[in-house]
């Protein structure tokens, strides 16, 4: 226990074991479908879904870790969503790429996020980016990840004559989803130690009974963990690497991932207290090199660009504010290797609470934000609405430094921008035009 106080500096970020623990563990339980849901989907690309399992948390294993030893940061890791659905459905469903072609494109923009990380590009760019706009990006995550929670249950459905309705509440992983928020609520406004992870667990079990959560077909849950035989190291040769559809693909890869991460470290940070007073988070160079090691050893193993978890908010929520919360969602990913049917009982409807009291927390830094400067205000209010609206946190971000280059520049304020704000604004527009 010392040694760990005293590695993780516990003591000094007004913390201690048992909290970081549960904390790793809540960040877990809420990232935990990923675990079903990447397999799914990358099957769907035709890759081993057993081989797809076992690289998903053997990647966040390494890349959690790395985030823990590296940057000493509650942030969990994981192949990301969005990325994944990129991969299977636009490169190689609707490009009509192998699956190989997009391990290939991934292994490519791992080893370029190296690059980039060692020089501190990525770092520029977090820090390029406004305090106003940082905070605003906590506020944009909490909204979108509440709402991500709320379709995954099937609380919020696509609309017959609406873009978006009520879901069917009767019944089902709505009526659980909605009965996990009051009874997270209640354990959150009591002030109950670890209320999110014992509200998942919570509604998981009364999932049972209607027939949301379903138990495990054999009573043995303890399994070895399926071969990446046929998954790990399938790349393609050179001739197809050096062709401009295998530069377009990769260019979209890192678009996507930087600023997917970038706006996760800030809103989360953000909500644990981490930015200083200009809005820059001490170590980010360490915590964005993490998430393009995993990534690289991500693709050796056979998946998707992993990145860091949104979800990681649900840890600092619980009171984690080092490493020792994402070392110990790493473990949580190493046991569910060997424990594949119990982990993966819990439904969406289970976590979706979780999310949603989680968007409530991040929903806080709006207090901190500059409302009277409608220069400061307006790109940030772009930023917050665009992120659930466009169902991307990326999106998000590139609505709201726009806006905030174009708004700043005419309204006489040309000097508040910086270069790479600007370099980046015209990226962006550019991207909107010609892509």
């Amino acid at each position: 226990m010392e040694k760990l106080e005293k590695f993780f500096r516990l003591k000094e970020h007004n913390t201690d074991v048992k909290t970081e623990v549960l904390a790793g563990v809540t960040t877990f339980m809420t990232m935990a479908y990923i675990l079903i849901v990447n397999p799914l989907m990358l099957s769907e690309a035709g890759m081993d879904f057993g081989g797809v399992f076992t690289a998903t948390a053997l990647s966040a294993v390494i890349a959690t870790a790395l985030m823990a030893f590296l940057a000493n940061y509650p942030f969990g890791l994981a192949p990301g969503m969005g990325l994944n659905a990129f991969f299977a459905y636009s490169v190689v469903l609707g490009m009509g790429k192998s699956w190989q072609f997009a391990l290939t494109a991934v292994l490519i923009e791992g080893l370029i996020f190296i690059g980039l990380s060692a020089f501190k590009v990525r770092e520029s760019i977090f820090e390029a980016i406004p305090k106003n706009l940082k905070l605003a990006v906590s506020v944009g995550i909490g909204l979108f990840i509440a709402f991500l929670g709320l379709t995954n249950a099937g609380v919020i459905v696509p609309g017959s004559g609406t873009i978006v309705e009520l879901g069917n509440l009767k019944s089902g992983a709505p009526l659980l989803a909605v009965i996990g928020v009051l009874i997270t609520g209640v354990l959150v406004a009591r002030k109950v130690k670890g209320g999110l992870l014992i509200g998942i667990i919570l509604t998981t079990v009364i999932g049972i009974p209607l027939g949301v959560t379903i138990l495990p077909e054999s009573l043995n849950i303890v399994s070895m963990p399926p071969s990446m035989s046929e998954t790990a190291f399938q790349f393609v040769g050179f001739d197809q690497i050096f062709t401009m559809e295998m530069f377009l693909v990769v260019i979209t890869f890192l678009f996507v991932d930087i600023f997917d991460t970038v706006g996760t470290l800030a809103g989360v940070a953000a909500k644990a207290g981490y930015l200083d007073e200009e809005g820059n988070l001490p170590k980010v160079g360490s915590a964005l090199m993490s998430d393009a090691i995993g990534t690289t050893i991500g693709a050796c193993l056979g998946t998707s660009t992993v990145t860091t978890f949104v979800e990681s908010a649900s840890g600092v929520a619980e009171g984690g504010r080092t490493g020792l919360t994402s070392l110990s969602t790493a473990f949580m990913f190493f046991i569910a290797l060997f424990f594949a049917p119990l982990f993966t009982m819990i439904p969406s409807a289970a976590t979706a609470p979780a999310l949603v009291i989680v968007g409530l927390f991040m929903m806080g830094s709006v207090t901190e934000m500059n409302f009277e400067d409608y220069t400061e205000s307006i790109p940030a209010f772009l930023t917050i609405i665009m992120m659930p609206f466009s169902y991307s946190i990326a999106e998000g971000i590139v609505f709201g430094m726009i806006g905030y280059v174009v708004v700043k520049t005419l309204a006489g304020k040309h000097k508040d921008v910086s270069l790479i704000m600007w370099i980046l604004s015209i990226v962006f527009v550019a991207r909107i035009f010609f892509t």
